[in-house]
């Protein structure tokens, strides 16, 4: 068992990684999330659903994970006050995601230490709440300002630098509130939401095809890692495996998402701290792979190319010009491309000058404020699902985790070289284990009735999980995308405490983390 309690009574659900599910009482739920935090367990999603139809009132949703696998646990709440023990007090993380399930659901973290609005611009007024079966847009319009209340630092010599939420550059919405002696931060206070697209209501509307599209979608840099994780969970629900051909090409797909956006992100920081050659570079080679994508899969982003029940693309394998031989060539020439490069960074003083001591964040506080994904393995956070919970083909893989334990700016781009490199090599080992010919997807046309699954993939970012629920008629009721970017950005506030402000587009960049996704 994952986790032993003398309320907590787990079933395993089906599906490509270990996961179990159970129900609880709001009294219990401290206990267990305590138990799974002193045995190194972290929180991966909160979430609340309306099933006041079932009879239910309403209920939170919190899924864990340990060295076991995930734990997914319901806490039924009562209709009139529907409030739940706070968890942030265990999890800092929970905190964000607890004032947005209020905002959207109108369920309340009891003793919670922090209950400003998160989600809520202004664009709905606060007694109304979208995710509620019963919610009329039309009527919960408002215009009132969104007046957020940021905490001020006062002392001698403190000021204040307000960034965004407009910036000067073609990117997503985020306001920044910086308090500063001179140029050292003293404090980052971040505000999000205003990209916020309602993808949760969406998705009630939609069949199990179209819902897969808009999973897709969430985050355009992460389509495939979303588009599996929701295929996962479709899958759990119908007790249905993919076509072996079909989940090597899923492998495939993400392997070269995470190239493709290493390589940028690469180029991103080297353009950073002045290096232009680098950002040119790097982008150059970041096109070509999106070319080939484009080429061999008909989306350069490679959206739409992971359905429920397999994949809708395959690569093409005979010809003079086979898209096996195109990969493998365009894998040498990246690996003696990043390879010069690599050396070229690492050489270059100006550069490690900019990179090492910025934005540090140290293994015991990256552990405590539950960092994932790339910038916690630059932190010796040792996490990455297709090493802890190798769903197929990743058990046939044996993924190396690329770790570092410095934390800064200088050991995230290290992690991003190391994790480029591996990339490759399992890409190499996709194409030449893809021989199989049994098909590309099993028809998935409707799920069964209250269902319940999850999937988690390690997408290039961190881990993305996306749950389903389902009612009576097999029809989706609530489906939860979540983006590790909740976990990471309370984490840059600490990041740049101590550092000079002009650091900041450095260190943010190191990160790299969504503004849109999951509608942060």
């Amino acid at each position: 068992m994952p986790i032993t309690h003398p309320n907590l009574h787990l079933t395993q659900l089906a599906g490509a990684i270990p996961a179990w599910l159970g129900e609880i009482k709001p009294d219990d739920l401290q206990p267990i999330c305590q138990n799974v935090r002193d045995g190194g367990g972290r929180l991966v999603a909160l979430w609340g659903s309306d099933t006041r139809e079932q009879g239910k009132g309403y209920t939170l949703h919190i899924a864990l994970v340990n060295e076991t696998g995930l734990i997914c646990l319901s806490v039924p709440l009562p209709a009139g006050q529907p409030g739940y023990p706070d968890v942030s007090q265990i999890f800092p993380v929970a905190n964000r995601m607890q004032r947005a399930a209020y905002d959207l659901l109108g369920i309340y973290a009891h003793e919670g230490h922090d209950h400003r609005k998160w989600l809520r611009h202004g664009a709905w007024h606060g007694g109304s709440f979208p995710l509620r079966k019963d919610f009329d847009a039309v009527l919960s319009r408002t215009n009132e300002p969104d007046a957020y209340p940021f905490v001020q630092v006062e002392g001698q010599g403190v000021h204040e630098i307000a960034v965004g939420p407009v910036h000067a550059g073609i990117i997503e919405p985020g306001h920044f509130r910086f308090s500063v002696v001179g140029e050292k931060t003293l404090r980052l206070e971040e505000r999000f939401g205003y990209a916020h697209k309602g993808i949760e209501k969406r998705f009630e509307s939609l069949t199990v095809q179209h819902a897969a599209k808009l999973a897709g979608r969430v985050s355009g840099d992460s389509t495939v890692a979303y588009a599996w994780a929701y295929a996962m969970a479709a899958e759990s629900i119908a007790a249905v495996t993919p076509p072996d051909r079909a989940v090597w090409l899923r492998a495939l797909f993400l392997e070269r998402e995470r190239i493709a956006n290493h390589l940028g992100d690469l180029g991103y920081l080297g353009n950073d701290v002045a290096l232009s050659f680098g950002f040119a570079q790097f982008w150059i080679l970041k096109e070509q792979v999106l070319r080939n994508n484009a080429a061999l899969f008909g989306h350069r982003y490679l959206m739409d190319k992971i359905i429920p029940g397999g994949v809708a693309a395959d690569l093409v394998e005979s010809g003079a010009q086979s898209g096996k031989q195109t990969l493998f060539k365009e894998c040498a020439m990246l690996e003696h491309e990043v390879r010069l490069l690599r050396g070229i960074y690492e050489e270059h003083a100006g550069v490690q000058d900019r990179f090492i001591g910025a934005g540090r964040i140290e293994p015991k506080l990256a552990a405590r404020l539950g960092l994932c994904g790339l910038a916690g393995r630059a932190s010796s956070q040792s996490w990455d699902a297709r090493v802890q919970f190798p769903c197929a083909p990743y058990d046939k893989l044996d993924v190396q985790m690329a770790t570092y334990r410095n934390g800064d700016v200088a050991a995230r781009v290290i992690v991003r070289f190391d994790e480029l490199f591996e990339s490759l090599r399992l890409q190499r080992e996709i194409l030449a284990n893809l021989i199989h010919d049994d098909g590309l997807a099993i028809p998935l046309a409707k799920l069964p009735a209250h269902g319940f699954g999850v999937g988690m993939v390690e997408g290039w970012r961190g881990e993305v999980l996306v749950a389903i629920h389902t009612d009576a008629d097999g029809n989706l009721t609530r489906v939860h995308p979540h983006d590790p970017s909740w976990q990471n950005w309370p984490v840059l506030e600490h990041a740049v405490i101590g550092n000079i402000v002009p650091d900041f587009p450095l260190i943010n960049k190191s990160f790299n983390l969504s503004y849109s996704g999951q509608d942060l």
